[in-house]
């Protein structure tokens, strides 16, 4: 496996995390370095994860990252990847009746 490099620029630094933006919450995550570069994160090495800065309003969240690690927790990853898919996913519905759309049959009192 190839060491992965910081993606600021000009840091030759290798990477020990992986920064991913939620704009949608104005939150910056940093974790674990990713199994594989992503596109729409960022690999930074220990000095730019701990020096990052966000702009005004927005939240930082730092999971627990081993600097010494020579590879990326898998299972920390998959456990994220795992929720972040589970949150995207349409919520079940009972299916609709057969009939006119929006008719339901209900059910006789006893």
């Amino acid at each position: 496996m190839s060491v992965r490099r910081c993606t600021r620029a000009a840091c030759p630094n290798a990477a020990v995390a992986t920064l991913t933006y939620v704009y949608a919450d104005q939150t910056a995550v940093i974790g674990p370095l990713a199994t594989a570069a992503e596109p729409h994160t960022y690999d930074l090495c220990v000095e730019h994860a701990q020096r990052l800065s966000v702009p005004q309003g927005w939240n930082v969240i730092r999971l627990a990252i081993d600097t010494g690690a020579s590879e990326p927790s898998r299972d920390d990853l998959l456990a994220l990847a795992d929720a972040v898919r589970e949150a995207g996913r349409p919520s079940r519905r009972e299916p609709e009746p057969p009939g006119p759309p929006g008719l339901r049959s209900v059910p006789p009192r006893d």
